[in-house]
């Protein structure tokens, strides 16, 4: 790390008391900042809780420079594994590229209880791509930022002012590669989608909900924008979710 940790940006974990785990997963160049009102809800509800800081995350945008996607999912699924070690079931709770891994993760182990998605990146736009890689060729190493794009005056998300193109790339053709696989998805999904998101377009919820295999479940962030864990549906999302985790873990 060339920086420390953003205040606020730490991992966090906690043990449970129900028997149950939940993962929690924050999005690109953001941090747990984003998620740790939404973890801690899970907490009060008995759930062991993993909130990991994903590689390159929560310093400095330097730091992710050299970072892609094999880190960030290497990453989550060893914290996935070690939370599934300990507890009877999981469930696995994502926010943009945090839910393009919750949807990774469900792809690669049917045991998972259930999945959370809020504003998940499931698609890549052939215009977007074209524009980063064109970057790239020009030696740009990191465009205009994508954080805390929320309603709430009040909020702010300490994610990072500038984004990475060469990690984006990679999440990029992340996407394209799990995408051909949703089928494999076969538990409950909950899924959270804003229509009004600046970051990932809404038709990537409806991808998503069109090609998993298991029940869906949705619900509209009617006054929120991206970040909406820490927007004016934030205490919707808590509620919701744990009711959901609830839902799947004891059936």
């Amino acid at each position: 790390m060339t920086a420390p940790i953003i205040p606020g940006a730490e991992p966090w974990s906690a043990d449970g008391t129900n028997g149950h785990g939940a993962l929690v997963l924050h999005g690109f160049t953001g941090n747990c900042n984003s998620m740790r009102g939404l973890a801690e809800a899970f907490h009060r509800a008995g759930y062991a809780v993993e909130l990991p800081l994903l590689p390159g995350h929560g310093t400095s945008v330097e730091d992710m420079l050299g970072t892609h996607w094999g880190d960030w999912s290497s990453a989550v699924e060893a914290v996935y594994e070690s939370l599934a070690s300990r507890c009877d079931r999981v469930v696995v709770v994502g926010l943009s590229m945090g839910g393009s891994l919750t949807c990774w993760l469900a792809t690669r182990h049917p045991e998972i209880a259930g999945i959370v998605c809020i504003n998940p990146a499931t698609q890549v736009s052939i215009e977007m791509r074209e524009l980063v890689e064109q970057m790239v060729v020009a030696g740009e190493s990191v465009m205009p930022g994508i954080g805390s794009d929320i309603a709430d005056p009040e909020a702010t998300e300490s994610a990072y002012e500038g984004t990475p193109v060469q990690p984006l790339l990679s999440l990029f053709d992340a996407a394209e590669e799990f995408g051909s696989h949703l089928d494999r998805i076969t538990c409950p999904l909950l899924l959270f989608t804003s229509p009004e998101d600046h970051v990932v377009p809404p038709t990537d919820s409806d991808h998503l909900a069109a090609h998993v295999s298991g029940p869906v479940e949705r619900v509209t962030c009617e006054r929120s924008y991206h970040v909406a864990t820490l927007d004016y549906d934030k205490g919707l999302i808590e509620e919701r979710a744990v009711a959901f985790a609830d839902k799947v873990t004891a059936s």
